[in-house]
């Protein structure tokens, strides 16, 4: 009688499985793992990538209206500075010389406000050509926020003033003064709509910090059950090569006797 020994052959899977889960630190590393895990965490993930996108979608539209609003003050800024000129030239004691010579600085005045109409844009679209800007700043379908932006027509006013008389002065001071009130709503609403978005990108943080959670409770490694998993694994298989050492050794025994 022939007994032949053979050494022991035994499945790592379950080893390296375990292995994996320790040294990348996440339960669920392949469609082997846990196949419904799986599928719900690539949901999760899209669903936080859609958030991320719209907070900097979010962000995107607040440096926009904050760039108009910004041109929008300078504006007014100069508006403010042709209604001080138009003041000083309804004095009575100025010449026709000095009120041409405030005209002068009225008409570069009017120049500036004209070319930051024309010329103020972001990412190459100019801001005041009275179009509508959209914001996708949700992760579902019809979750944007919308802009108006005004082209400017409430300043063609500010284009007839001509303070050379003191009759043009008074006239000027009225229209300044109208000007100046639609541009404040202008920028009134740029505030609120870029408070909208703040408010928006906090709620969003908010839920990509809930969605991070649940996926980690899905996906991350229990490391105490895993390690204590991986020891009880070491010590079935370390007994499993015990015994057939055992084995080997009767085996060797009963050839010995034969």
């Amino acid at each position: 009688m022939k007994i032949q020994n053979s050494n022991p052959v035994f499945d790592t899977s379950l080893t390296n499985k375990l292995d994996k889960q320790i040294s990348s630190g996440k339960r669920v590393n392949s469609a082997a793992d846990d196949n419904s895990a799986l599928q719900i965490i690539n949901r999760m993930n899209s669903k936080q990538e859609g958030y991320n996108q719209a907070v900097r979608n979010a962000y995107d539209g607040i440096s926009l209206t904050q760039t108009a609003d910004s041109a929008l003050q300078g504006v007014g800024d100069a508006v403010e500075r042709i209604r001080e000129l138009s003041i000083q030239a309804g004095n009575g004691v100025l010449t026709d010389s000095d009120r041409l010579a405030l005209q002068d600085e009225v008409a570069q005045l009017q120049s500036q406000i004209s070319e930051t109409f024309e010329n103020t844009t972001f990412g190459g679209t100019k801001l005041f050509s009275g179009q509508t800007s959209s914001f996708q700043i949700g992760a579902e379908a019809g979750s944007s926020k919308s802009a108006v932006f005004t082209n400017g027509s409430f300043a063609n006013g500010i284009m007839n003033v001509d303070i050379s008389t003191q009759t043009g002065a008074q006239a000027a001071i009225d229209s300044v003064d109208d000007i100046k009130d639609s541009i404040s709503n202008e920028r009134a609403k740029f505030g609120a709509f870029e408070n909208t978005l703040s408010s928006t990108i906090r709620a969003l943080g908010t839920q990509a910090e809930n969605v991070e959670a649940s996926k980690s409770r899905i996906s991350d490694t229990d490391y105490a059950r895993v390690i204590s998993d991986r020891v009880s694994n070491d010590i079935l298989q370390k007994a499993k090569v015990a015994i057939n050492a055992q084995a080997s050794k009767a085996s060797t025994n009963v050839l010995n006797l034969l």
